[in-house]
């Protein structure tokens, strides 16, 4: 996804300072910062920060899960629930 159309000069953030955030949080959209012609920083409301590092460490609980199953670190689900239950009943 290509955000080119909320690019804005790097003085504008300043400027607009009591705007900026309100207009994040509303647009839910990543403002772009340009500097001398050239996308140099990203700036995002709280909550769409928060759900994209949700998604990257769900991205990577998934990728080392993958890592895992290629190199043959698993045991079959009855196994696993099978000690989950030994382990509960031993505890009680």
């Amino acid at each position: 996804m290509r955000h080119s159309t909320q690019i804005t000069p790097s003085s504008y953030p300043k400027a607009h300072a009591a705007e900026v955030p309100d207009t994040l949080a509303d647009q839910r959209e990543p403002l772009v910062i340009r500097h001398n012609g050239e996308a140099r920083a990203v700036i995002q409301d709280v909550a769409s920060f928060e759900e994209t590092q949700e998604a990257l460490a769900l991205l990577k609980l998934l990728t080392l899960g993958q890592h895992d199953v290629e190199a043959r670190r698993v045991k079959p689900l009855a196994d696993v629930v099978q000690r989950i239950r030994s382990r509960h009943s031993d505890d009680e």
